[in-house]
């Protein structure tokens, strides 16, 4: 399984983080069921309303070049506790990668791990809108 390198790629991806203001890096990255991972970190926006999670970043880097199958999802943070995804990362998983399984790290490199439904129990998914 390639958790181990995805872990690692969501690690190496806050180093990229673009958050002047909170100093709060975050990392992400996504596995395909192909086997790519696409990565992403959070980028500040001094209008808050505009800024992006990692989470986002990195689903949105696999979806505008085609991909549409997901298996997994990590999260890494500094943090000592573990930070799981905001309301809008929550809908957007659902929403484009259903159900897949959703791996935090902390600062001190302990593992957590969900899935989107254990975050979202009830979405609104496109079906809905049918």
């Amino acid at each position: 399984m390639k958790y181990k390198e995805l872990i690692e790629v969501a690690r190496n991806a806050k180093n990229y983080s673009y958050s002047p203001y909170s100093k709060f890096r975050v990392g992400a990255a996504v596995l395909t069921k192909a086997g790519k991972i696409y990565s992403g970190c959070n980028i500040e926006i001094s209008s808050y309303s505009l800024t992006i999670c990692a989470e986002r970043t990195a689903l949105f880097k696999a979806i505008s070049v085609g991909e549409r199958e997901f298996v997994a999802i990590v999260i890494s943070t500094d943090e000592k506790d573990f930070i799981t995804p905001c309301g809008a990362c929550r809908q957007v998983i659902s929403d484009l990668a259903g159900n897949i399984e959703i791996i935090l790290t902390n600062g001190s490199g302990k593992i957590k791990k969900f899935r989107t439904n254990d975050l979202l129990p009830h979405p609104f998914t496109p079906p809905n809108l049918e």
